[in-house]
């Protein structure tokens, strides 16, 4: 008897201690704060010499691209991976300091690179030239922030005519000049009733006529700012601010604007504000950005299962929902009807990346040869990147799975993930862990 029970005793101590690392593993990874660590280099105190900005064929000026669904227009890249791509410059500089995690994405015109970063006490905002990795011009501001993932921006800014906005997780929204990073203008969400969210706000600004457009959070739900002045314009709702970024939505002559949030999918009139409809989606780290084909929408989160929707401006209806994909904070692509995108928790490198039927919901196949990542689109193909910084160039295909290149290492020194999203811009590759950014060349040689 007394054997039985000291076995009892050792499977419930083993349970116990099996529960504890679990409860631990799974804190330290919502909350960790990433240290920065392998190559890191001072900013230059030389500047590069300011030229007149241009424009480029297939510039990347906002978070997912020109038409804000992942997909750049430009064509003719190198399909050939198997000796590597070039690299054409990096630079190591962005995060100062061991606590300094920042994970926003570049956004590219023409000539002109902007990114966000982060030192010890201030936000940073770097502006390189996209020919040769020169530092043009460093913004800066102080700014107080919390420690999950890092006080650094996750937002991703958005270039409009000659100024760039950018949202720290502390809630700052900055209006910059692109010529030279003068500071037009800065507000703080959280002093007009915002909140910031359990891991800093993260939803990238967007700019629609003459308001920039952020998720406040708290008593301020939805905010619009004047992009000249920086007034605010309105504030409306309260609640959950999500980390997904808000998608322009065209019904008839009107462009409307999808908000994902802590409690669902809101449609919003962009003139006042008004929430004209809510789909209910409630959980507390919705991040994945709508993906929208004509008016059907897919919206996912981590363990949540996924859902399409029909939508207009004056209403939804739910055309299927199911568990084929959970995705944490990777956003899938739309490509003719079809839907591709990871699967699953992005603090590890497992995972799968499935083709859904966007009006259907029907699983039409599911790989697990890429591990857990993020995604991109070019000149007829998916630009994969993993957790570890591992490339692969699929051919989308409802058929079967078709990798056609990969390219190991493209990302050295990872020591945690990978997250930020790879960016294609006039024929270069750009790609972001932590303090390292870096441009290859996607042209055939």
């Amino acid at each position: 008897m007394k054997k039985t029970w000291k076995i009892i005793l050792i499977v419930i101590a083993s349970l116990a201690l099996l529960i504890a690392a679990f409860v631990y593993y799974s804190y330290k990874s919502i909350y960790k704060s990433e240290k920065i660590d392998g190559q890191r280099e001072n900013i230059p105190s030389a500047l590069a010499e300011v030229t007149e900005i241009n424009k480029g064929n297939a510039d990347w000026p906002n978070w997912r691209g020109q038409n804000f669904d992942g997909k750049s227009s430009f064509t003719g890249i190198n399909k050939d991976w198997s000796a590597g791509l070039e690299k054409l410059w990096e630079v190591n500089f962005l995060c100062q300091g061991q606590a300094t995690a920042s994970w926003s994405a570049p956004v590219i015109v023409g000539n002109r690179l902007v990114i966000p970063g982060r030192d010890e006490k201030n936000d940073l905002v770097f502006c390189f030239n996209t020919k040769s990795g020169e530092l043009i011009w460093k913004g800066s501001y102080e700014a107080e922030a919390g420690s999950a993932h890092g006080p650094g921006s996750r937002a991703t800014p958005f270039i409009e005519d000659n100024y760039v906005y950018s949202f720290g997780r502390s809630g700052d929204l900055v209006c910059w000049q692109l010529a030279d990073g003068e500071m037009v203008w800065r507000q703080n969400v959280n002093d007009f009733g915002g909140k910031e969210p359990s891991h800093g706000h993260s939803s990238s600004p967007l700019v629609q006529k003459d308001r920039v457009i952020v998720q406040g959070g708290g008593e301020a739900l939805f905010m619009a700012f004047n992009r000249y002045d920086g007034e605010l314009i309105w504030k409306t709702g309260d609640g959950l601010a999500g980390f997904a970024s808000p998608v322009p939505f065209k019904d008839g002559d009107e462009t409307y604007i999808l908000m994902y949030h802590g409690k669902g999918l809101s449609c919003i009139d962009t003139e006042e504000g008004q929430e004209r409809w809510r789909a209910p989606w409630e959980f507390d780290m919705n991040a994945t950005t709508p993906a929208l084909e004509n008016n059907i929408v897919f919206i996912t989160s981590f363990t949540q299962g996924c859902q399409a929707l029909e939508i207009s401006s004056d209403g939804y209806k739910v055309l299927w929902k199911n568990s084929a994909v959970s995705a944490h904070h990777s956003d899938p692509i739309i490509i003719d009807g079809y839907l591709y995108g990871y699967t699953g928790f992005s603090g590890r490198n497992k995972g799968a990346f499935k083709c859904i039927e966007l009006k259907t919901g029907e699983e039409m196949w599911s790989s697990k040869e890429m591990g857990q990542g993020t995604t991109t689109y070019s000149d007829g193909h998916l630009i994969c990147m993993d957790v570890k910084g591992n490339l692969f160039l699929v051919k989308p295909d409802p058929g079967n799975f078709n990798m056609v290149s990969s390219f190991e290492n493209a990302l050295n020194d990872v020591r945690y993930q990978a997250w930020t999203v790879p960016v294609v811009a006039n024929g270069k590759l750009y790609l972001r862990y932590l303090q390292t950014l870096v441009c290859y060349d996607l042209m055939p040689g």
